[in-house]
């Protein structure tokens, strides 16, 4: 994996989270508007693990954001 790929995946986690954040919506509450449980949500915002362009889909219309504000 090129060594550009980790900084731009906790960028997208942390965008995820401020964007979260900004909706006044906790990991629990995000998780339900888009079908994931809480534990999912903290992956992605910690860049555990990736979301799917399906998973960025649907939390750029839970949280009311461009999917370009994700994912930039």
């Amino acid at each position: 994996m090129p060594d550009w790929v980790d900084p731009r995946r906790r960028a997208i986690g942390e965008r995820i989270r401020t964007s979260r954040r900004a909706a006044r919506l906790s990991q629990l509450q995000l998780g339900e508007r888009v079908g994931r449980d809480h534990k999912t949500i903290h992956r992605w915002e910690n860049a555990v693990t990736d979301p799917s362009l399906t998973d960025l889909l649907l939390l750029a219309d839970a949280l009311d954001v461009p999917l370009t504000e994700l994912v930039r």
